[in-house]
């Protein structure tokens, strides 16, 4: 999956509303809609530094299917 326009340069996107992360390098084409409609929605966050670390140290856990595959 290509990363949103402007998040060329994070690996990382966090949803506010559900504080879950997505690592976007690691998310499959099927997922582009859930993706679409978080930027569409507004309720998006980026972290610095752009590490997984970092996003778990804000209450954020990577997105489940993601989270089983690693």
């Amino acid at each position: 999956m290509q990363r949103p326009a402007k998040f060329e340069h994070n690996q990382y996107l966090g949803d506010k509303r559900t504080q879950v992360v997505y690592d976007i390098d690691d998310l499959g084409s099927e997922y582009e809609a859930t993706i679409a409609e978080l930027m569409e929605s507004e309720q998006f966050i980026c972290f610095g530094p752009d590490y997984l670390p970092e996003a778990r140290n804000r209450g954020y856990k990577l997105f489940g299917p993601q989270r089983a595959a690693g």
